[in-house]
């Protein structure tokens, strides 16, 4: 009778290990892992002088078929470090750098099978996964055991799993949302003590694993690893997907680049013709695509005014009429000096929307991209993806690797969250799954829910990876917004995207002050560097980014009240050319514009409720 297994944590250190006192510490010190044979591991952040007790881990391994007998810690390798040093085209940090200790733990069984652990402990977290060696034979993986316990009663933000990513980070003790189920997306925000929290998540899928998520059915404040695929058959060498826990306090969870530290480096050799930049959308303002031609020629027309890069037409561009077709869209984009990114229906969930089944084989990508490129599009956004399964997982890769042929950037809408592909294919410029701004078309929820749902995204969502969002929408969709203008124009800098697409119709932005425009034109959406400079999830956020000779800071107010929020500008070390101020005034939705000495590095701002701000730092060359 088959007998299914899991590595148990009772013999991992059965024999002598090369970690002194059985543990594994950060290179700067904070952060132990700690093994008790009682208990399994322990994981503890240094703050200060106290010994803050994160988490732990009870149960590590996985669920194997064809084997009859347990596996046993057969030895364990030295210590060594790694160092993560490297440049990203786009995101929250040109420049990245880590550094971990790491130690790989090896099991057998008494058939002579080998698996691995490889364990990691970061200058901002823990990162583990599963090692087949190469000279195992192939095996099958029906599930795994890791599981991450925490102290009851303690405060987490956690989004409901669906396949789309598309909820809210609901803030909770107890771990249950509702009475429907308890599973969870990635990431997943935890706060063990009063200064530091955790965010969970996983990081560099490779072609032929399956994605995960999190459920804490058995018990509310133990959260296990979940497979989207049941059966995953592994071959020599596989590597599992890194489980990922960032941590310490909230600056740290939103400043880390982890989750791009851990995964597979640029793949693509000449990245010259990757571009971010603004893009005029369509869709919000006209719940509807690009089939009307008029109207997408309003929107090239917005992009050339606004000096915009990019310019996307959407669904059933392929049905386009009204006076013209897609030819005359790109004729008339050529005209205006506009790059036209395009949209395209994954093929793969539900399949209303066209074009359909262009992209499904490799055959149809060559064919499709080819002629893309000849007519002059730059990007594709794919939309309608079904999950997270190994096919749709290979299924995003052969569409990055393919477009990346052809010089072509990728979006990827309606889909799973990023975990790193980022680094390894930068032609990834942003993935939605996020309730976004969208929502306003579809139901009156993000009304009275998107001043505290925008104050959680940066400590959750968008710390893994670019974000689509569509931000900043000074007019009304279909259901109604009730942020301040000041709130909607700081949405640009809190949220990080390398294609960020401005959602509202035109007018929306030419009616607004001619300072507000000029910001809009001249915003980068790359960034140089990022900092938490203050916040709380759901209450209220201030982030600082830099590019080039400018800093923006942006905050946010999440909640129904005035708000005083402090900021510090002392982190500034460069000469200040000037520096511009949009905030909120007490009339409803408009905003104060403002220059501020250069020597104001100590202000108290207040937001109205549901408001916002931004400071236009610009530096002397």
């Amino acid at each position: 009778m088959k007998r299914l297994i899991i590595f148990s944590l009772l013999c991992l250190f059965c024999i002598s290990c090369t970690i002194q006192n059985n543990s594994l510490q950060s290179p700067n010190g904070k952060i132990t892992v700690e093994y008790y044979a009682e208990k399994g591991f322990y994981v503890t952040y240094r703050d200060g002088q106290e010994k803050v007790k994160m988490m732990s881990l009870p149960e590590i391994g996985l669920k194997i078929s064809e084997t009859n007998d347990g596996f046993k810690l057969i030895g364990s390798t030295l210590v060594t470090s790694v160092v993560d040093d490297y440049e990203m085209l786009t995101g929250k940090r040109k420049h990245c750098h880590n550094e971990a200790n790491e130690c790989t733990y090896q099991f057998e069984n008494a058939k002579g099978l080998q698996v691995d652990l490889v364990f990691r402990v970061y200058n901002d977290g823990i990162a583990f996964r599963y090692h087949l060696p190469e000279t195992q034979e192939a095996v099958e993986v029906l599930d795994e055991y890791t599981s991450f316990a925490f102290t009851a009663g303690i405060k987490r933000w956690t989004q409901k799993f669906t396949v789309g990513y598309e909820g809210f980070y609901w803030p909770n003790t107890d771990g249950i949302a509702d009475n429907e189920g308890r599973d969870w997306s990635f990431p997943a925000l935890f706060q063990p003590s009063d200064s530091i929290f955790v965010l969970l998540t996983e990081a560099n899928i490779l072609r032929d694993n399956t994605g995960a998520y999190l459920t804490n059915a058995a018990d509310s404040s133990i959260y296990k690893i979940k497979l989207s695929d049941e059966r995953l058959i592994c071959q020599s060498g596989w590597h599992s997907p890194w489980r990922v826990a960032i941590m310490g306090t909230l600056a740290d969870i939103v400043e880390s680049t982890l989750v791009t530290d851990v995964s597979e480096s640029c793949k693509i050799q000449d990245t010259q013709w990757i571009k971010p930049g603004l893009v005029s959308w369509i869709y919000w303002a006209y719940n509807h695509g690009s089939k009307d031609y008029q109207i997408v020629k309003k929107y090239i027309d917005f992009a050339a005014d606004f000096d915009l890069p990019y310019m996307l037409i959407d669904w059933e561009w392929d049905a386009m009429e009204n006076g013209g077709n897609l030819d005359d869209a790109m004729k008339y984009c050529k005209e205006k000096n506009v790059t036209p990114l395009i949209w395209y229906n994954s093929s793969t969930a539900w399949c209303n929307p066209t074009p359909l089944y262009r992209l499904n084989t490799s055959e149809a990508r060559e064919k499709e991209f080819k002629w893309l490129k000849e007519i002059g599009i730059q990007g594709v956004k794919i939309d309608f993806f079904g999950g997270d399964s190994i096919a749709t997982m290979n299924y995003y890769i052969d569409l990055l690797e393919d477009a990346a042929k052809h010089k072509l950037l990728i979006n990827f809408h309606g889909a799973a969250i990023p975990r790193g592909w980022q680094r390894t294919y930068p032609n990834l410029m942003s993935v939605e799954a996020v309730y976004g701004a969208e929502w306003y078309n579809n139901k009156s929820t993000l009304t009275d829910n998107a001043a505290w749902h925008n104050c959680t995204l940066p400590f959750t969502r968008n710390v893994i990876g670019p974000m689509d969002y569509t931000p900043c929408t000074f007019t009304d969709s279909q259901h109604p917004h009730i942020t301040t203008d000041a709130h909607e124009l700081a949405l640009l800098v809190t949220f990080e995207s390398a294609l960020q697409h401005l959602a509202d119709r035109p007018e929306g932005y030419k009616q607004q002050p001619i300072e507000v425009q000029n910001f809009i034109k001249y915003l980068p959406v790359a960034w140089e560097d990022t900092k938490l400079l203050s916040g709380y999830p759901a209450e209220s956020v201030v982030i600082a980014r830099k590019s080039n000779d400018a800093w923006y800071v942006s905050g946010l107010n999440g909640t129904e009240n005035t708000k005083s929020i402090h900021v510090n500008l002392e982190f500034i070390k460069e000469p200040i050319q000037f520096v511009q101020f949009f905030s909120d005034t007490i009339e409803e939705k408009h905003m104060k514009i403002e220059n501020l000495s250069s020597d104001d590095k100590e202000l108290d701002i207040e937001c109205q409720p549901r408001g916002g701000f931004v400071i236009w730092v610009k530096l002397e060359k």
